[in-house]
C-alpha cells in the first residue's frame, strides 16, 4: 500500500532558501505572482523525478546554475540542492521513512560535464517506535544499504554521480523499504497547464485500453471516461460535475473499440454532439481535471499547478467541487493566484489555506515556524 505524504524540505532550491513544511490531506497554498509557489510544486516534482532517476536531467534541463539559491550566503560549504520528504501510512501507526538528497556541481578536473548536476548525498532512514535506522546511505563515491536482515553491507554498484541509488537498488526482495518509498513517489501526478491547441493530445482518440488514472499530459482522457463508463459503469460524480459547470450539458463518450472518443452535447444544438476537437479551450482543460481527479483510481498524492488558469470565473465553483470530492480519495496539494478558488476549497474540514509571501528573496509560508509546524497547529500541541 503507498505511504502518504507527510513532510517537504526544501533548500538551495531558486526562491526556496530553506523550508520545512507538513502537508495533509488537503493542502490549498496562495499568494501572488513572483512568491515561489511554483518553485513549492517544482520541489515536490523533482522528489518524484528521483525516483525515476530523472534527478540529474530535471535539474540539467533547467539549468543548474539558475536552479540554485541565488540570494545571499554564507561562506562556506559550495552551494547545493537540497530534497526530503517523509512519508508514512496514515495516522502514522507505522514505519515512517525520510529521504533526503543534495546535488551539486561537480568539483574542478573531474572529468565530469562542468554543469551536470551530482548527486553528492543520498539517505533514507525507517523511524518504527521511535527508533531510527538508515537504510541507504550514500555518500563519497560509496553506497551502503540494509538489506532485509537489517544488516548494513556496502553495495557494488555502476552508479554515475548523476544517478539515485534509490532508482538504481531494484531489489523489492532484498530492500522492501526502498522499494516501497519508490513505487510511493512514482505513483505521485502532477497536473498542469493541459494542452488545448489543435494538436494537444486532448482532442485526439486515444488507444481504448482500461485506463484507471488520468496521465501527467492528458493523453488518455478518453480512455479514463470509458473505463468510468463502461468498466466502473458509473458516471454519477462526473455527470454532476459537467452539469454544475456547463447546466444543461451532457458528457458523451462513445463505446471503445480500437480506440476511445468522447464529445459534448450542449442544450442549444440537443441533436450535435461536439468532438474533443470542437471544443472550447476552457471546457476541455475543465474536463481534464475532472477526468485527473474523478478517475477510476486516483494515485496516492495529486498536485495541482493553478487549475484556475484559462477557466471563467463561472467554472471556479465546480472545480473546487472537483477538488474536495477527490480529498476524500487521496491526498490533494494545490497552488493558486485565485482567492475565490482557495476559499471555497480550504472550506471542508481536514482542509488548510496556506499564504505564499516572500521575504528578503526567499519563499514562506504565512504560520510556519523554523521547526516545520505551523503556529496554529503547533499552540494546539502545546
Amino acid at each position: 500500500m503507498p505511504l502518504r505524504l507527510n513532510e517537504v524540505s526544501t533548500s538551495g532550491y531558486r526562491s526556496l532558501r530553506a523550508i520545512h513544511y507538513p502537508v495533509g490531506a488537503l493542502e490549498v497554498f496562495v499568494g501572488a505572482n513572483g512568491v515561489g509557489k511554483t518553485n513549492l510544486y517544482r520541489a515536490l516534482e523533482l522528489l518524484r523525478a528521483a525516483a525515476d532517476n530523472r534527478l540529474g536531467f530535471e535539474l540539467a534541463q533547467e539549468g543548474l546554475f539558475s536552479a540554485l539559491w541565488a540570494g545571499p550566503t554564507r561562506k562556506g560549504p559550495p552551494l547545493r540542492i537540497k530534497l526530503g520528504v517523509t512519508l508514512a501510512d496514515e495516522g502514522l501507526r507505522g514505519p515512517a521513512y525520510r529521504y533526503e538528497v543534495e546535488i551539486g556541481l561537480p568539483p574542478p578536473g573531474s572529468g565530469a560535464f562542468a554543469t551536470e548536476p551530482q548527486v553528492k548525498v543520498e539517505t533514507l532512514a525507517v523511524t518504527i517506535g521511535g527508533r531510527t535506522a538508515r537504510i541507504l546511505d550514500r555518500k563519497a563515491g560509496s553506497v551502503m544499504a540494509r538489506g532485509e536482515d537489517g544488516r548494513p553491507a556496502e553495495i557494488d554498484i555502476d552508479l554515475m554521480e548523476s544517478e539515485t541509488a534509490l532508482a538504481r537498488l531494484q531489489d523489492p526482495s532484498r530492500y522492501p523499504g526502498l522499494d516501497l518509498v519508490r513505487r510511493t513517489l512514482l505513483e505521485w501526478r502532477f497536473y498542469h497547464g493541459f494542452r488545448t491547441d489543435p494538436a494537444s493530445p486532448l482532442r485526439r482518440p486515444c488507444v481504448a485500453v482500461a485506463s484507471p488514472t488520468l496521465a501527467s499530459d492528458g493523453a488518455n482522457l478518453a480512455a479514463v471516461f470509458a473505463t468510468l463508463s463502461e468498466i466502473r459503469q458509473d458516471t454519477a460524480d462526473l455527470d454532476e460535475v459537467i452539469a454544475a459547470a456547463f447546466p444543461g450539458a451532457r458528457l458523451e463518450v462513445s463505446e471503445p473499440g480500437v480506440t476511445a472518443e468522447f464529445g459534448m452535447s450542449f442544450p442549444e444544438f440537443p441533436k450535435r454532439v461536439f468532438s474533443a476537437a470542437e471544443l472550447s479551450d476552457g471546457t476541455l482543460r475543465f474536463l481534464a481535471l475532472a477526468g485527473a481527479l474523478l478517475a477510476y483510481r486516483l494515485p496516492p498524492f495529486v498536485a495541482l499547478n493553478e487549475p484556475e488558469s484559462s477557466l471563467h470565473p463561472d467554472l471556479l465553483p465546480a472545480l473546487a467541487d472537483l477538488v474536495v470530492r477527490a480529498s476524500r480519495r487521496t491526498q490533494v496539494w494545490l497552488v493558486t493566484h485565485s482567492e475565490p478558488l482557495a476559499e471555497r476549497v480550504a472550506k471542508p474540514p481536514g482542509a488548510a489555506r496556506r499564504r505564499v509571501f516572500k521575504q528578503d528573496g526567499a519563499t514562506r509560508i504565512e504560520g510556519l515556524k523554523l521547526f516545520g509546524a505551523y503556529a496554529d497547529e503547533a499552540d494546539a500541541d502545546d
